[in-house]
């Protein structure tokens, strides 16, 4: 049997007469009575016996209506459900973020909520090397990364640059607002993110080009341990200004890099010639107004 059969016959049930069945199924009386027949042979029992001008289903009958109902409906709830989620109304948007862009992340979410309140969401945090493996391997469909990266396999839509700050404990810089990189190269620094990565090769450049060589006491992509190391007065770092927003301990300073200005970008990608849920589709949409917008 089949959904169509089993709606035929609640048309049946319900009407308890071949011809208004047929008519509330827009078909002829022939080919309904064939479909109950068919029924009946494949099951091996008579569903509906007749009572005088009206047809009664019989306790085979009664169960196969009740199971009907239940089946007819959860068809017509997948159906919906699957509508849903190719229109993006529903589903689950798997997204990636870089330790360094975790912030700006629940802003995106609050506004995507709002126009979209039955996606539901997977989260996944990691360094940015990692977070294009896994937008490769297909685990991930979006991810929120930090530039410059080796990116020819993937499709991206550039954020906007942010300068770096300077963050340290050292009373030299408390009412300092603004410092040249040249006056940080003596002192030992502590890198947001680890050697081949974006930020950590933006930061190397920008001594390069210096003709500087920074004095790099630490890798930490772990920004609260970075922070806390700051505060304890185990080395200074260079950060994005997203991670100026986490500062809550008064002892540590921010001082923006003005000579040379230091600044990174930030992408979201997303895998070439490949389909995108609706749910991601819809959120690079709300990136790329809330970019025009900006």
């Amino acid at each position: 049997m089949d959904i169509r059969q089993l709606r035929y016959f609640i048309a049946i049930a319900e009407e308890r007469k071949i011809s208004a069945a047929a008519q509330r199924l827009h078909l002829s009386q022939p080919p309904l009575s064939q479909q109950l027949k068919a029924m009946e042979e494949e099951l091996g029992t008579v569903l509906v016996e007749r009572s005088g001008k009206l047809l009664e289903l019989t306790e085979s009958g009664k169960a196969l209506y009740r199971y009907a109902l239940q089946m007819t409906q959860l068809m017509e709830e997948a159906v919906s459900e699957v509508k849903e989620v190719g229109n993006g109304v529903k589903g689950c948007l798997n997204i990636g973020v870089n330790t360094l862009s975790s912030v700006e992340l629940p802003g995106l979410l609050h506004q995507f909520k709002r126009l979209y309140p039955h996606v539901t969401y997977k989260i996944q945090q990691n360094e940015s090397s990692r977070l294009c493996d896994l937008v490769k391997n297909r685990a991930l469909e979006l991810a929120l990364i930090r530039l410059p990266l080796q990116l020819d396999d993937f499709s991206v839509f550039h954020l906007r640059n942010e300068p770096f700050y300077f963050i340290t404990s050292l009373q030299a810089f408390s009412s300092r607002k603004e410092a040249a990189l040249s006056e940080l190269s003596g002192y030992p620094l502590i890198l947001p993110s680890t050697e081949g990565l974006g930020v950590h090769y933006s930061i190397l450049m920008a001594f390069s080009e210096q003709h500087m060589k920074p004095n790099i006491a630490a890798e930490c992509s772990d920004i609260p341990m970075l922070l806390r190391l700051v505060s304890s007065g185990f080395g200074s770092a260079l950060v994005p200004a997203t991670v100026i927003a986490q500062l809550s301990d008064p002892t540590i300073r921010a001082v923006k890099i003005t000579d040379p200005p230091l600044s990174a970008a930030a992408g979201l990608i997303w895998l070439k010639g490949h389909h995108l849920s609706a749910a991601a589709q819809h959120f690079i949409e709300l990136l790329m107004n809330k970019s025009g917008d900006a």
